[in-house]
């Protein structure tokens, strides 16, 4: 199993930077990660007027993928999405969806005890670990780890945890994969910027796949699949998101156009990753039993 330490972090999706590790398809690789802070508040007097900055939202990596090309399918499967913790919260003035409401700064260190997270002293919170930053690098350029786009990123989308299966297109030969920002938990929406958030440690496996049409980014657990968008507004992210699953289920699964667009509205879900980034990010989420009933599996 390879392995590679969380002070191997870069800050953007790039290409024009050394991989820290070179793995096979199929090789196991394990990555500890920092939490978004890059470990820099440490205690309740610290906050936000304390950072760097410019060592906010690391990903651990890049891992340079033998023998991924740019337009291929990466899978990401998601054997164990471990916290460390403590886990860190902040809630700022004028920052985030909450910030309106919010008058003083506050900086929260929450415990982890026993697979749960404790607020405060007051609530006990069961721990969802999940990755909010995720990707691979873009074909052109270079995007920031706090911005999600079609490479991925900072999609904070819940689903991405232990078990999960997440699929992104190659964009340059070797993928340049990376990941960070895990939470303890953190609900959908990600309303006050920031869920628990905690360093912590991720085994991944890595395969490219044959799925003609599949949009991307996508993840698929044991019950669902869903597509993830990102966009500068939130109608404008739903109705790509929108139509990135009405595409799979007729292009891909094999739906009558009709059916898809029925069967989206009874058994589909349309939810908030979270609103805090620079882009919007939603998902829609459909369940594999209907799939089923239409003869569609993903690959094994």
């Amino acid at each position: 199993m390879a392995e590679l330490t969380r002070d191997k972090a870069f800050f953007a999706f790039r290409a024009d930077i050394e991989p820290a590790v070179r793995v096979a398809q199929g090789e196991e690789v394990r990555l500890t990660t920092h939490d978004c802070f890059s470990g820099q508040l440490k205690t309740t007097a610290d906050t936000l007027a304390t950072l760097d900055w410019s060592i906010t939202n690391p990903a651990t990596g890049p891992v340079y993928i033998d023998g991924t090309k740019p337009g291929d399918i990466l899978r990401v499967n998601l054997l164990e999405v471990k916290a460390h913790g403590p886990s860190v919260m902040v809630a700022v003035p004028n920052v985030g969806a909450l910030g309106d409401y919010i008058t003083k700064e506050e900086t929260v260190i929450l415990e982890h005890r026993d697979g749960q997270v404790v607020f405060k002293d007051k609530v006990v919170v069961d721990q969802k670990p999940m990755l909010g930053v995720i990707g691979v690098a873009p074909a052109d350029g270079s995007v920031p780890n706090s911005t999600p786009g079609p490479h991925g990123g900072n999609m904070d989308c819940t689903l991405i945890t232990t078990g999960a299966r997440l699929y992104l297109t190659v964009g340059v030969e070797g993928a340049f994969f990376g990941c960070g920002d895990m939470h303890a938990v953190m609900g959908d929406g990600e309303v006050v910027i920031c869920g628990a958030e905690t360093p912590g440690e991720v085994r991944v496996r890595f395969q490219t796949v044959d799925v003609p049409g599949l949009p991307t980014p996508f993840v698929e657990n044991e019950d669902i699949v869903a597509v993830i968008a990102s966009a500068e507004t939130s109608d404008e992210a739903y109705k790509q998101a929108l139509g990135m699953m009405h595409g799979f289920l007729t292009d891909v699964a094999g739906m009558p156009v009709n059916d898809a667009a029925l069967l989206m509205s009874i058994v589909g879900n349309l939810k908030f990753c979270q609103v805090v980034d620079p882009l919007i990010t939603v998902r829609f989420e459909f369940p594999k039993r209907v799939l089923a009933d239409y003869g569609f599996s993903l690959p094994e």
